[in-house]
């Protein structure tokens, strides 16, 4: 049965295998844009490495305020510069965000105004901090906590509604994958894939370097031709691109850990990997953090960088990441819920500081993927309407943005 809690506490509606609208609702979060929050956080978004301090120490002023660190957002030009703009603006779009204080410096490439002014809008709280122009670096830590309080007081007295499973995203991903993967986390993660595409809900699926070798498996489940040819566009691409640097992307994948797992092939990994999409058809293929246009399954195209697929997939607009893994990883995002799944048992009760589920039951057969899937759903229910993923509980706020130039 999946458990979804009421206003007063109390009813429950069972998880149906059937294909269709179950009726499960949960609660969250209304955005101004009509979307819905799972959480309800205030996020200081630096769009320049130099920023990134500053915010973070705001953020530490502030709770209920979330920043994170990473290195881009100058000598950026092109489609690098353009796909750096679209991820920084979906971190703060995404509707697990309440509001959003803009950091820059001044006078970078992405500069704080234009995503700032972006981000208006969606309707939502935003504010703008410029380290130059508010006189230093103690003057706009200030400054943006200031209006985080601001926020986070304000976002402390909206209430959770009612709303339709259709109305979430969820992303997918695998890291650390061993030869458990393509035979319990994935494969349950697909089964629940499927279930909430019958509610109307969207799924995406990432990693298109690990999607190598399976690609024509995807394609024959694609809902047109012109969705049917991106995938193997996509494809071509991910190995072109491996190929201008004069490798063979098999080098790299599968990686060292893989291997140890007891993985033998990209192929194999790629076979495992694309059991995360269930058997529903294909949708539509997207860029990197762009927001799917359609409900159902979605191919989003990233690199097979955990933290760049995770944050691709946030800045689209997921407001949850399931994450499968084998080998064990505390990789987390500042604003979705990770619920990370381990493929087998000992990883489960190895790092269990980490991992919130075990699908290894399927493994040492004490129960069925759909058994395993209907209780994975439990979890996805309780964590829409509250509970604290492990990855939360750590503060595990990786941010990394998948570059396709070089910085000038």
């Amino acid at each position: 049965m999946c458990t979804i809690w009421r206003a007063n506490g109390e009813g429950a509606i069972g998880l149906s295998n059937n294909t269709g609208h179950s009726g499960r609702k949960i609660w969250a979060y209304r955005r101004p844009d009509g979307r819905i929050g799972i959480r309800n956080h205030v996020l200081i978004l630096p769009t320049i490495t130099c920023a990134t301090q500053a915010a973070k120490q705001a953020a530490e002023l502030v709770q209920g305020a979330y920043s994170f660190i990473h290195q881009h957002g100058c000598a950026q030009v092109g489609i690098d510069y353009e796909q750096t703009f679209r991820t920084y603006y979906g971190m703060g779009a995404n509707p697990n965000v309440y509001g959003v204080v803009v950091m820059g410096l001044g006078c970078e490439t992405h500069q704080a105004r234009s995503v700032y002014s972006e981000l208006q809008k969606t309707g939502k709280p935003v504010a703008l901090v410029s380290i130059q122009d508010h006189g230093g670096t103690l003057q706009a830590i200030a400054e943006a906590a200031k209006n985080a309080a601001r926020m986070v007081q304000e976002a402390s007295a909206q209430m959770r509604v009612e709303c339709d499973l259709a109305e979430l995203i969820v992303g997918t991903e695998c890291g650390g994958s061993d030869a458990c993967s393509g035979l319990s986390a994935n494969p349950v993660v697909g089964r629940f894939s499927d279930a909430l595409i019958d509610e109307g809900g969207t799924s995406i699926l990432a990693e298109t370097t690990e999607l190598i070798g399976a690609e024509h498996l995807l394609a024959e489940r694609a809902v047109d031709d012109h969705t049917r040819k991106r995938v193997f566009q996509v494809i071509q691409a991910m190995e072109r691109r491996a190929i201008g640097m004069g490798i063979d992307i098999r080098t790299g994948n599968p990686s060292p850990g893989n291997i140890k797992g007891g993985l033998s092939s990209l192929e194999e990994k790629s076979l495992g990997a694309s059991a995360k999409s269930g058997t529903r058809p294909l949708q539509q293929l997207i860029d990197y953090a762009e927001r799917p246009s359609k409900r159902g399954l979605v191919w989003m195209d990233t690199p097979g960088h955990d933290i760049e697929q995770m944050t691709g997939m946030v800045a689209g607009g997921a407001q949850l990441v399931l994450f499968t893994t084998g080998r064990g990883t505390p990789t987390g995002s500042p604003i979705a819920p990770c619920i990370k799944i381990s493929t087998n048992t000992p990883i489960f009760e190895k790092m269990g500081d980490n991992i919130d589920f075990n699908a290894g039951t399927v493994i040492d057969g004490t129960e069925s993927i759909a058994a395993a899937a209907d209780r994975l759903m439990d979890e996805v229910v309780a964590v829409c309407n509250g509970k604290w993923t492990k990855s939360e509980i750590l503060k595990q706020h990786d941010f990394g943005i998948w570059r396709i130039g070089p910085t000038f």
